[in-house]
């Protein structure tokens, strides 16, 4: 089986000499590596390249999961798409190793606690949002007009003046304009 390994340091002047060392002990016959890239971020040269050259039956290593991403759900994302196309993964320090029964096991689970987590935020945020709206606050983009505003615009536009020409004195489009009259028209 090829062993493609990738590694990754966050700023220009981090050694890349740990990892790269650690993945050629694993067996990796090529390593791509990015420098000065964040971990937040899935699109970095050297990932795209090792994965262009990864093929099913191969195998993926990083000494460690912060070295390919920093979100769980992403990384969760990214090595499921990894086994949909025949590729294994392993990573070196939490020894997760999805060929065998425990490294997928144990994935698995990192994949259940990520989904726990996603809903608690979803949650959390919907409480929130639900409190706010209880005690009056309001949520969302505030209007970009008063009313005070759309009555002058009204008086400004039966005295003759384009719609465009009123938008613009709002700094608003002319959609967002007939959206406040229609508005205030039904009430």
């Amino acid at each position: 089986m090829q062993v493609i390994g990738y590694a990754r340091v966050s700023t220009d002047d981090q050694n890349l000499d740990l990892q790269i060392n650690a993945l050629r002990k694993a067996g990796c016959s090529k390593i791509f590596y990015d420098r000065g890239i964040s971990g937040r971020v899935f699109e970095r040269p050297g990932l795209g390249a090792a994965m262009s050259s990864l093929r099913p039956g191969k195998m993926f290593v990083v000494w460690r999961l912060d070295r390919l991403g920093r979100s769980l759900p992403n990384l969760i994302d990214f090595i499921d798409q990894l086994g949909k196309q025949n590729i294994a993964f392993l990573s070196l320090t939490e020894n997760i190793d999805t060929k065998s029964s425990g490294g997928r096991l144990i994935f698995h689970i990192m994949g259940a606690l990520a989904e726990f987590e996603r809903t608690l935020i979803s949650e959390r945020t919907k409480a929130g949002m639900e409190a706010a709206r209880l005690k009056g606050t309001h949520l969302g983009r505030h209007p970009s007009m008063s009313a005070n505003d759309v009555q002058q615009a009204l008086k400004a536009m039966n005295a003759g003046e384009p719609i465009d020409v009123v938008a613009r004195q709002y700094d608003i489009s002319t959609r967002t304009l007939r959206r406040h009259i229609m508005k205030m028209n039904a009430l």
